[in-house]
């Protein structure tokens, strides 16, 4: 699918035109393409997606909860949601994700030991997020795009490494489940809106599982007239 949203147009932007009709003779320096750069782009930081979709999506953490009712729910509703996991977290049970990912869930990278990153030497951050899409890799044979740093801090050094990580954009959120089962939001109108990102926390804090949870939070969802889209697609 091709991607909708703030970054669809930096892809089109990225593309060098060539083939200039009327010149003859070899190109001049001005008219050459520029020698490509050996690092990767820094990624973008996502709080909210820009779109005229009337999506949001949703998003879960490190991986400790492994209810299999909730693979039936993602199955049932057609949920796309995105998983973030941490491996020492998530690592000894990899086979209830693969099943996620078999009924629509998609995997992404939250690094191996849920080290808070900011502040860190590149090399420990490299190590954290390069070693967790090793491990993905090796467990579900993809290298993820998208990247979420364990308590939503990080610093330039965390875009650079996850860059050279191969990540495409560091994923935040503008609404997050509380301790009270309600949703906070970190800017904006307490209310949820077109291209909003929404982070649901691991464990159990609201004293419902994680079904409860989200069939709460679809209620809300459909209420307000919004439906859940896969992040992947707008990033």
């Amino acid at each position: 699918m091709r991607p909708r949203g703030p970054l669809a147009g930096a892809a089109v932007a990225a593309v060098l035109l060539t083939g200039c009709g009327g010149l003859s003779g070899p190109a001049g320096p001005s008219d050459r393409p520029p020698l490509p750069s050996t690092r990767a782009a820094v990624p973008p930081v996502v709080h909210q997606v820009q779109t005229r979709d009337r999506v949001v999506f949703l998003t879960y953490d490190d991986g400790a909860e492994r209810d299999p009712r909730f693979v039936d729910l993602v199955r049932e509703r057609r949920l796309p949601v995105g998983m973030f996991l941490t491996d020492s977290v998530a690592g000894p049970g990899y086979g209830h994700f693969a099943r996620l990912r078999s009924v629509g869930a998609s995997i992404q990278n939250h690094t191996l030991d849920h080290t808070a990153l900011r502040g860190l030497p590149y090399a420990g951050q490299r190590a954290e997020i390069c070693g967790q899409q090793d491990k993905l890799r090796a467990r579900f044979g993809i290298r993820p795009r998208l990247f979420r740093p364990p308590h939503g801090r990080y610093d330039a050094t965390t875009l650079r490494a996850a860059a050279d990580c191969g990540i495409g954009a560091v994923v935040l959120w503008r609404a997050a489940m509380g301790a009270d089962g309600r949703l906070s939001y970190t800017e904006g109108p307490p209310r949820l809106r077109p291209g909003d990102i929404i982070s649901l926390p691991s464990g159990d804090p609201t004293g419902l599982t994680l079904v409860e949870r989200t069939v709460r939070l679809l209620r809300e969802i459909e209420g307000r007239g919004l439906r859940v889209g896969r992040l992947e697609d707008y990033l």
